[in-house]
């Protein structure tokens, strides 16, 4: 007499879903996912800035002149009677808006030149990449303040002398991984079947260069932000009244470091923790696109 066994059904994989993906990379990257958090924070104080901001940033009120930090004005005020928490504020956005957008347009251009300096090669090639080699002969910041002392110190001048230094760094990066997706035979089979270049790149290639792209774009972001800051700093960046913290990290370091040495200290916390979050944010990218560091 034969027995009949109960069979359990198969069990289906857990669907991944974008919660689950979140919480296991969480627990992967946990300093990456703490500093997301940060970066989060920011890039909502700064897009409600209105709403937090306890004072109108370039607002004058010169009967209270360097008051330290209290009750009233959390973080003091400058030389100027300005709310110094208030600038701070503001100045997260003044950081953000020309971060993200030097480091898109930095990133995309790289992106752009590596991808078809990689796919056309041949005398294109040559030419394009000993012309990257003289931009990183240069320190970034000396092009940077090159680019400003000749063009002047707007927005938009600002975002170009961020941008530039950044695109031979990405397109090199980008080149090295498109120049081994090239080989693949899948490649050379859709050229056998008569796509066109345009087709190629951007549906064989483009998609499988994303990782080290994003992981270029994380990067510069940081580097943004410490670049704009530094501009600032130096006198050749966002000019007042407008809340920057690089300038605002200028207006009180020297002469106000031992009198009011809130007006530079909190500034300079900003940009710290921001440069400090994109830059440990941007690693625990890496760690998790780059097959050869990702955690088994």
């Amino acid at each position: 007499m034969t027995t009949v066994t109960n069979i359990e059904p198969a069990r289906l994989p857990d669907k991944k879903t974008i919660s689950t993906i979140v919480w296991r990379w969480c627990k992967r990257q946990p300093f990456g996912a703490v500093c997301g958090l940060i970066l989060v924070g920011i890039i909502l104080v700064a897009m409600f800035a209105d709403v937090v901001s306890p004072y109108d940033p370039e607002l004058n009120d010169f009967a209270n002149m360097l008051t330290a930090p209290g009750s009233e004005f959390l973080l003091g005020t400058d030389q100027f009677g300005r709310d110094v928490l208030s600038r701070v504020i503001y100045g997260a956005q003044t950081a953000l808006f020309i971060g993200f957008t030097a480091a898109f347009f930095g990133s995309f251009i790289g992106l752009v030149l590596g991808v078809t300096s990689a796919y056309l090669g041949g005398w294109f090639d040559l030419i394009l990449q000993r012309v990257m080699d003289v931009f990183m002969a240069f320190p970034s910041i000396i092009i940077a303040l090159a680019i400003v002392a000749t063009f002047g110190s707007s927005t938009e001048i600002v975002i170009l002398a961020i941008t530039i230094p950044m695109i031979p760094n990405c397109a090199r990066v980008v080149r090295s991984s498109a120049l081994q997706i090239r080989e693949i035979p899948y490649v050379d089979a859709a050229r056998s079947l008569g796509f066109g270049h345009v087709r190629i790149v951007m549906r064989h290639m483009v998609p499988n260069v994303m990782a080290p792209y994003l992981i270029m774009f994380t990067s510069f972001l940081g580097q943004a932000i410490l670049a704009e800051a530094s501009l600032s700093y130096l006198g050749l960046g966002v000019q007042e009244p407008t809340p920057a913290w690089g300038l605002m990290l200028q207006g009180g370091a020297e002469e106000y470091a031992e009198s009011a040495i809130w007006i530079a200290i909190f500034p300079g916390l900003a940009i710290t923790l921001a440069v400090f979050a994109f830059n440990i944010f941007g690693d625990a990218v890496r760690d998790t696109l780059d097959p050869r560091l990702r955690s088994q």
